[in-house]
């Protein structure tokens, strides 16, 4: 992969992990006190990992949409992405993730035509292109399961 052509680079800092941590970007917009959910233990006083992962999956989501939507000269309404990350374990006592997109398009109103979309931006976004054969993601668009690779 070539990385002499960047776009962007996010930086960010963690200490203390996922139990009692703090994560922050160099530029300070995201400041954030790390907690395991109330589901694995935790107090619930913070976000964890999933969540974040969960927020960005389906922004960048949307953003693969929107790019999509301008190469076809298509007008896609008020889009809307619910991400569900899980965190799943494994025999050997490790841990992998699942995801889970229900992309709604409001504008598009063919079942056929909005499964097409939602598979055309998994393969443009770089969160659908960084799991893919790593992890299991499930899409939908507009309650219809979208096949895809």
């Amino acid at each position: 992969m070539a990385l002499e052509r960047r776009l962007y680079t996010a930086e960010a800092t963690v200490t203390g992990g996922r139990e009692q941590g703090h994560g922050r970007t160099t530029d300070g917009r995201l400041d954030v006190q790390l907690r395991p959910p109330t589901e694995l233990g935790g107090d619930g006083q913070g976000t964890n990992p999933e969540q974040l992962f969960a927020v960005g999956f389906a922004a960048c989501f949307e953003g693969a949409l929107a790019a999509v939507a301008r190469r076809e000269r298509r007008e896609l309404g008020e889009v809307s992405v619910d991400s569900r990350i899980s965190l799943i374990p494994t025999p050997e006592r490790g841990f992998h993730l699942g995801a889970a997109l229900e992309v709604s398009l409001p504008a598009i109103e063919d079942p056929e035509e909005a499964k097409r979309i939602v598979a055309a931006a998994h393969e443009v976004c770089p969160y659908s292109n960084a799991t893919r054969g790593n992890m299991e993601v499930k899409l939908t668009a507009n309650g219809q399961p979208v096949s895809h690779s």
